[in-house]
């Protein structure tokens, strides 16, 4: 059963603090999720030009921008900082659970890839116990360099439940299709990390089912263009896959042609789990409770759809049950305001 209410929209008018809202942050990127004012000092410190930010004609000109955010990461005193913004602008919004995706291998002038995370999961965890909130690593492959997928889904399994919750793949879908990752799926499932890998963004519904039935996925980074096909609708409901939806990225990377006629609403009249996410809001603007005031404003959800994607965020997240149970009670408590 979707954790998502039955119906998506009544058109009721709502007054109710999103903030207050307890939620789950599930699709967000570490450093696309870096603040615009960080990344203008850290330039300016390491001499790098400034991207400019907001418009993108292609994803390649987005994944440049990207770039420019990883470059300016130079010290371990950066990285921390970074953490630390991530887990202040979550707990702001009301998550009481993040969940970033982050790639080592990406920072390669930190260290090997097992030094640069054990930095980044002491980062997390220390800035998740100092604003009172909890979170875990998505551990990420760049689906362009299929060779590492192997060390990161050993890297990954190691440290399963000391950081690590689940296991993504990202980047352009086009660029290779998930057949090649089957194995580092495996190896990260059978250390009983949760399988969220990007899909059904830039390509359509087969390579929403091909990446469901090759990587075993428990939720879909996007997965939006599922709706493109019944069967694979199906599929997404049978196996109670939570989508990780980005409104703002959708609309800026033309995955829809704007916020008013985003697929939310109909997959969750489906029944589908959905979550709310930021994506990267260094280059798309919203962070997370800006996507959920999207989805009341713009999208026009009730207040009852949006306690139900909250819920989904927690319910398929990596949190211990410690953190679901509370959550689920505060969800059912928001409503009763």
């Amino acid at each position: 059963m979707s954790e998502n209410t039955d119906k998506a929209q009544s058109g009721a008018t709502s007054v109710r603090d999103l903030r207050a809202l307890p939620k789950a942050h599930l699709h967000l990127h570490t450093e696309g999720s870096m603040r615009p004012s960080t990344l203008l000092e850290l330039a300016e410190v390491y001499g790098i030009p400034a991207p400019e930010m907001g418009v993108y004609e292609s994803f390649a000109a987005f994944d440049a921008i990207y770039g420019t955010a990883v470059n300016v990461l130079k010290t371990e005193a950066d990285l921390r900082r970074l953490y630390d913004e991530i887990v202040d602008d979550a707990a702001d919004d009301g998550a009481v659970w993040v969940e970033p995706a982050f790639c080592p291998p990406m920072l390669p002038w930190l260290g090997e890839s097992e030094h640069v995370l054990e930095i980044a999961i002491d980062a997390l965890k220390s800035a998740c116990q100092r604003r009172g909130i909890d979170g875990g690593f998505l551990l990420t492959i760049n689906r362009a360099d299929v060779g590492m997928a192997a060390g990161l889904a050993d890297l990954a399994a190691r440290y399963a439940g000391k950081g690590v919750v689940s296991f993504g793949l990202a980047n352009d879908e086009n660029i290779v299709g998930p057949e090649p990752f089957a194995e580092a799926y495996k190896v990260a499932k059978d250390a009983g990390l949760l399988a969220a890998p990007h899909a059904g963004e830039m390509a359509g519904a087969d390579s929403v089912r091909r990446h469901v039935e090759y990587l075993n996925a428990d939720r879909l980074e996007h997965g939006v263009r599922g709706l493109e096909d019944p069967a694979v609708l199906e599929m997404i409901l049978e196996r109670d896959i939570c989508l990780d939806v980005c409104l703002t990225s959708n609309v800026l990377l033309s995955v829809v042609p704007n916020m008013e006629e985003h697929p939310l609403p109909r997959l969750l009249d489906a029944g589908v789990s959905c979550s709310l996410n930021a994506d990267d809001s260094l280059l798309f603007g919203p962070g997370l409770l800006d996507e959920y005031e999207n989805a009341r404003n713009a999208v026009k959800l009730d207040d009852v759809a949006l306690a139900g994607i909250a819920a989904a965020s927690i319910a398929h997240s990596g949190a211990p049950d410690s953190v679901k149970r509370e959550a689920k009670v505060s969800i059912a408590d928001w409503l009763t305001k």
